[in-house]
């Protein structure tokens, strides 16, 4: 209990100023003042001005002890036990129940006047302190929610940063013969039958011997210039089914240069997702690519954001769990909503602890001719249930007249008549058509 030098000084004698004492002590020292008989009943409320509405309006003949919240009753209790002892009794903080719902935080310290006497009660109002340390408890929170956003973001980037730019092989895990390689792969190792340098075969025999991941820090070669690779050998079994056994060991090795930092391949989709296929994180350009108007993809299947109507796209992530890396030159995506079109697609396994992932590189082939007239009739196709027959048979026969005449008019170099002559038709009829087409030469 915290005492003043005056604690044995005798203070009876303003018992019976009491109440004006509580006012001033209001004013001076506090906001609110109470004035207490010796049975623990408020006889006197007195306050600032700037806690006018206040419940303590309404204690009045109340126990003090009455007017706190249940937790804090024994507060009170002890300030009352020591205010038996000369002097001014330490602060405690408690909590007045409101009309309003939210409790009324105070800090209390009392004096008794004189043995036997009232005792003065003066609080001091902590609402104002209380929400100073909710709004720093609100930005410590806030603070911490944008540091985890950039945790994750940066792990994001760092796996986008693998999938565009690791060099990637799959080797046999018993022999150590490399069975696939990426390009990437191909410019930093060589091609496939090249002996693989020392440290990597020291890091695959390692992986093996443990049949877990194992990663390192190193060059590739003795001379002073090399840049320095960060290699990951991770062992995993390629399955015969979805279902079925697991078939023999194999290594799926990773290297990329230290210095590497981002996904800076132009033109290049990328992807990670789950083993199931959902979107883990993507770059912009496969944001673009997906036949959602939203930005928001994570968590949804890769096969539904594209479109994959030959079911191509499934099968190449069925690959890549099996075989760990898997290439398709001419991929052909998208339908429905938007356009199709074909694109080079790899997919490979990713290792994050004991979660399996999969890195996918979407790269769109650039449109010919041909192309677009393909991807205009596959456009057409999709729209099958809800066009007639004859009407879908009636566009496919001018798209493929438009592509002939129009392939035609380029080829010839003398004019109509050559052209003509490459369609079998009459310059009459060669004539009427290009006026329907729309085609001017």
């Amino acid at each position: 209990m915290a005492r003043s030098p005056s604690d044995s000084s005798d203070l009876s004698a303003l018992s019976g100023v009491a109440p004006e004492l509580a006012r001033a002590f209001a004013s001076l020292t506090g906001d609110i003042a109470l004035v207490i008989d010796p049975d623990g009943v408020i006889r006197k409320v007195a306050m600032a001005g700037a806690t006018a509405g206040h419940p303590a309006d309404e204690w009045l003949g109340r126990s003090w002890v009455e007017t706190v919240t249940g937790d804090t009753r024994r507060k009170i209790e002890l300030i009352l036990e020591e205010t038996s002892d000369p002097g001014v009794t330490r602060r405690r903080e408690v909590s007045h129940p409101s009309a309003g719902g939210a409790d009324i935080p105070m800090s209390y310290a009392a004096l008794r006047l004189g043995r036997g006497g009232p005792v003065i009660a003066v609080g001091r109002d902590l609402r104002a302190v209380a929400a100073i340390q909710q709004r720093f408890v609100d930005a410590q929170r806030e603070m911490e929610r944008d540091y985890w956003k950039l945790r994750q973001e940066a792990s994001r980037q760092r796996m986008l940063a693998q999938v565009a730019n690791d060099a990637l092989m799959v080797v046999d895990g018993a022999t150590l013969a490399v069975q696939d390689v990426n390009a990437a792969a191909e410019t930093l190792f060589g091609p496939r039958g090249v002996p693989l340098p020392l440290p990597v075969e020291e890091l695959l025999s390692k992986a093996v011997q443990t049949g877990r991941p194992q990663e390192i820090r190193t060059r590739l070669s003795a001379s002073a210039g090399a840049a320095q690779v960060d290699l990951c050998a991770m062992p995993f079994r390629a399955q015969s089914g979805d279902a079925g056994p697991q078939g023999p060991l194999h290594l799926l090795v990773r290297a990329r240069s230290a210095a590497v930092d981002g996904t800076s391949l132009d033109g290049e989709a990328v992807v990670v997702t789950d083993s199931r296929g959902n979107v883990l994180a993507a770059n912009a350009a496969f944001r673009a690519l997906c036949r959602s108007d939203s930005d928001r993809v994570e968590g949804h299947g890769i096969c539904e954001l594209l479109g994959d109507p030959q079911r191509h796209l499934a099968a190449v992530l069925t690959d890549a769990r099996r075989g760990g890396l898997v290439r398709r030159p001419a991929l052909l995506l998208g339908g429905g909503r938007s356009s199709t079109f074909e694109c080079f697609a790899q997919a490979a396994l990713m290792h994050d602890g004991d979660q399996e992932s999969l890195g996918i590189t979407l790269v769109p082939a650039k449109p010919s001719q041909a192309d677009s007239v393909r991807a205009a009739l596959l456009a057409l196709l999709d729209q099958t249930g809800e066009l007639p027959l004859l009407e879908l048979v009636r566009r496919a026969s001018e798209l493929t007249e438009r592509h002939a005449v129009e392939t035609a008019l380029r080829r010839s170099a003398d004019g109509r008549v050559q052209t003509a002559a490459l369609l079998g038709l009459s310059e009459a009829d060669l004539s009427e058509r290009v006026a329907r087409l729309g085609l001017l030469r």
